[in-house]
């Protein structure tokens, strides 16, 4: 049988369901393609959204007219904002998620888009002519004919499960493994890796004794993830509790006494696995110092009793996890519902990758995703709405959008992964990008919207709304740097109650709000013509006053990255025939074949000598081309 469709998506996780949106919706005739229809926008792992450096890029998809900051505003359970006794550079929300809803959210989402097919098939080969993709092959024999292909696969390519020294071919929460496409992407040329990732066991609610656990609400106010979410639709939500528990020096002596059954131990476990989420017996190798863990009690939503115990991740044998939960207080009559388990799977090399998220070896083909190494539902979601954008926009003859470093998150993931590597699963952090305070949650719109703009992806009311909400925050910063709050014993007695300086004479609100100890709270009764603004508005100003001479110098070093990214470097050259390259940088280069001398300067092994080279040789290239 024999089918046609312009772009065909591979899997239905996060990444393809962002891809596979952003490409119909550009209109783009679109196939999403998935081993089985109970798993679209599936958690396999924990029940949440967000997190350090994670909640920003669910802002950034937002920003950039993603679906994953609209589903998740629709099933919050519990949100928080992790890390407000720090700067608002790192400051990230997370949400707690019912993680059925968002399955029937998403899948709904997908079924009512324009443009878009979802379709219950297994694909297992991708055939491409010329260089070319121009099809792909199911499992049931099925030909489609295709001008692009989007990898999205998740943890499923050859997926193997392990639990103690038991491994059977699956996929994840008991799916089937996809078979087949991993070996042809081998016989197209792509490099492959093998990676791993874990899960913690879920338990059932009743035999928690939550009394002898410490008890974690969500915030006061929540600020939506979505610019389409209205704010008020938190007002009276009731949110659902989670729970902190900790391990004790019982629970690490029965780990100890059982590593020789761990198959991370053993050898039986070959792929690499993610540093900054380890698994419970890691943990207590690592930082074998550690009296205790941390651990998280988190629910999966309101119509299951179970318990995802976040921090918990093994695949040690059945008994031995029931042993060590059983050792903690708190858990001490606990029942698995389900076991921890650990699961192998084959991904790409990204370094074969352009920063559209396109493989150089062959036109048409995007990854996204897990695929590309990384690990986390967000990361997943940001690469798929690069590809499924960067994918319609080639199709239409327009130019592929690459974001930078300075511009945002997900610049910043894909740049690390293209053009740097991952020997294990990739996780964004805010550590991993040297823009901070420009890359905040609160202004991922002003960061990204255009771009979501370019793409159709951003409609006229939502624009609308994004600048009045800059006109806002322009006209209060204006006003409060023109306003003065006079000197007098009302001015005097703020500052002391704040813990700051008093003063003798009047001083500019613009000047008090820029003080550590002061907020813009704080300056409400020495400011009586104050307007009524939303509060996403009155943080915004409240940073922007503060950092002001961070933000700057941040902006400038941002310019004169862009002034390298400005030096385009062409995608087809051998780099051998360049004098004075040192024969790694010539290795290096010709391997990522870097977009523009800023990326260049990034990759491992060029060091700034063979920089100084290559713009002379650029600046020689761009001579020969004026006289000619």
């Amino acid at each position: 049988m024999s089918y046609s469709t312009v772009t065909a998506v591979i899997g239905a996780g996060h990444a393809g369901i962002e891809a596979a949106l952003a490409s119909a919706r550009m209109g783009i005739d679109t196939v999403l393609f998935t081993i089985n229809l109970d798993a679209v926008g599936n958690m396999p792992c924990n029940p949440s959204i967000g997190g350090t450096g994670k909640g920003h890029l669910v802002y950034e998809i937002d920003a950039l007219g993603g679906e994953m900051g609209r589903a998740a505003d629709k099933v919050t359970l519990q949100s928080r904002t992790l890390n407000t006794g720090k700067g608002p550079a790192v400051r990230s929300k997370r949400i707690q998620a019912d993680r059925m809803l968002y399955r029937s959210v998403m899948k709904h989402t997908i079924e009512q888009t324009e443009n878009l097919r979802l379709i219950q098939a297994e694909v297992t080969a991708i055939k491409v002519e010329n260089g070319r993709v121009t099809g792909l092959t199911t499992s049931l024999g099925a030909e489609w004919e295709c001008k692009s292909v989007i990898l999205c696969t998740g943890t499923y390519l050859e997926g193997r499960v392990i639990v103690g020294q038991v491994s059977y071919s699956s996929g994840p929460d008991g799916m089937l493994p996809s078979k087949g496409l991993s070996g042809c992407l081998g016989d197209l040329g792509i490099k492959m890796m093998r990676f791993k990732t874990g899960t913690p066991p879920r338990i059932h609610r009743r035999s928690i004794d939550f009394d002898k656990l410490e008890r974690q609400d969500g915030e006061e106010y929540i600020t939506p993830y979505s610019g389409d979410t209205d704010p008020e639709k938190f007002a009276h939500l009731v949110q659902t509790p989670c729970y902190v528990a900790y391990t004790n020096e019982k629970t690490h002596d029965i780990i100890r006494a059982n590593l020789h059954r761990s198959p991370l131990y053993s050898g039986m476990i070959k792929g690499t696995g993610p540093r900054y989420c380890p698994s419970i017996e890691d943990k207590v190798v690592r930082f074998s110092d550690k009296e205790r863990h941390q651990l998280f009690a988190e629910p999966l939503g309101p119509d299951t009793d179970e318990i995802y115990l976040q921090g918990f991740s093994s695949s040690l044998p059945e008994d031995v996890q029931t042993e060590m939960l059983h050792s903690m207080e708190g858990f001490e009559h606990a029942e698995i519902m389900r076991n921890a388990y650990a699961i192998e799977y084959d991904c790409c090399d990204p370094t074969q990758l352009y920063a559209t998220l396109e493989f150089k070896s062959i036109e048409g083909l995007y990854g996204a995703g897990q695929f590309n190494g990384t690990s986390g539902y967000e990361e997943a979601a940001a690469q798929g709405i690069i590809a499924g954008i960067n994918s319609a926009l080639k199709l239409t003859g327009r130019e592929q959008i690459v974001l930078s470093r300075d511009s945002s998150y997900i610049g910043t993931l894909i740049d690390d992964l293209v053009t740097k590597g991952t020997n294990e699963p990739y996780r964004i952090m805010t550590s991993r990008s040297e823009y901070r305070l420009l890359l905040r949650q609160d202004n991922a719109e002003e960061r990204l919207i255009e771009y979501g703009r370019y793409a159709g992806l951003i409609g006229d009311e939502r624009y609308e709304r994004y600048l009045k909400r800059q006109q806002m925050i322009k006209d209060e910063t204006e006003r409060l740097s023109q306003t003065t709050a006079h000197a007098g014993e009302e001015l005097n007695s703020i500052l002391e109650k704040c813990g700051t300086t008093t003063t003798e004479n009047g001083i500019r609100l613009s000047e008090l709000i820029r003080r550590p100890q002061v907020s813009y709270e704080d300056t409400a009764p020495l400011d009586p013509g104050r307007p009524s603004l939303p509060r996403e508005v009155t943080y915004e100003v409240e940073v922007l006053l503060k950092y002001d001479g961070y933000i700057k110098r941040q902006l400038k070093e941002a310019e004169k990255t862009a002034k390298l990214a400005g030096k385009k470097l062409p995608l087809d050259f051998d780099y051998s025939k360049i004098d004075g390259l040192r024969l790694e940088a010539r290795q290096k280069l010709n391997k990522v074949k870097p977009l523009d001398i800023g990326q260049a300067s990034r990759i491992s092994g060029v060091s700034p000598a063979d920089i100084s080279v290559l713009l002379i040789w650029l600046k020689m290239q761009n001579g020969k081309n004026e006289n000619e």
